[in-house]
C-alpha cells in the first residue's frame, strides 16, 4: 500500500507526513491496506475548476473522488494484475477545508483528516444522494474515524453529521 500526496497549493501550510500516517490507518480500518491511493491538495481555483467540470457546481469544495473501481459501498475492489491495486485519487480542498475549519472553530488537521476519510468512502462506492446511503456511509466514516481517534489518542469525527 502506497498513499502518494501531493501538494499542489500554497494558500495553506500543509504537513503531508501526518497526513499520510492518518490515510494509511484509515484504510487499514476500511480493510483497504493493499490498496494505493493517491491524494491531491489543492487550492480554491483547482477546486472550483474541478467541480464545475464534474458536477457542475462552479464553487469550490472541500473534497473530489475518483475511483478507479467502480463498486457496490462497502465492496472492496477484485484486482486481478498488481497495477489494479488502486483505490483512485482524491482531490482535497486544503484552502477551503482551512477557511471552513477555522469559521467553525475546529482543528484544521482533524478537518483535514475526516474530510479524507470522506473521499476514502467514496472510493469505496459510499455515496450520499438519500437520507438511507448518507446513513450507511455517514456509519462508516463515523467507525473508521473512531478506530483512528484509538489509535491516535485523539477525537476525530466525521463532518456531515447533519447532512439531512
Amino acid at each position: 500500500m502506497s498513499v502518494l500526496i501531493r501538494n499542489a497549493q500554497r494558500a495553506v501550510p500543509l504537513r503531508r507526513a501526518p497526513l499520510r500516517r492518518a490515510v494509511g490507518a484509515l484504510l487499514a480500518a476500511l480493510g483497504a491496506a493493499r490498496f494505493d491511493v493517491a491524494l491531491v491538495c489543492a487550492a480554491n481555483s483547482t477546486m472550483r475548476r474541478l467541480n464545475a467540470a464534474y458536477r457542475r457546481r462552479d464553487e469550490p469544495t472541500d473534497v473530489l473522488s475518483f475511483p478507479f473501481h467502480e463498486v457496490a459501498a462497502g465492496e472492496l475492489p477484485r484486482p486481478r494484475r498488481r497495477d489494479e491495486y488502486n483505490l483512485g485519487d482524491i482531490f482535497l480542498g486544503v484552502e477551503y477545508i482551512g477557511e471552513q475549519s477555522r469559521a467553525a472553530g475546529e482543528d484544521f488537521h482533524g478537518a483535514l483528516v475526516a474530510t479524507a476519510a470522506h473521499g476514502l468512502c467514496h472510493l469505496l462506492g459510499y455515496r450520499h444522494s438519500t437520507r438511507e446511503e448518507w446513513q450507511q456511509m455517514y456509519q462508516k466514516e463515523k467507525e473508521i474515524l473512531e478506530e483512528l481517534s484509538r489509535a491516535t489518542g485523539t477525537d476525530f469525527r466525521p463532518l456531515t453529521a447533519d447532512l439531512f
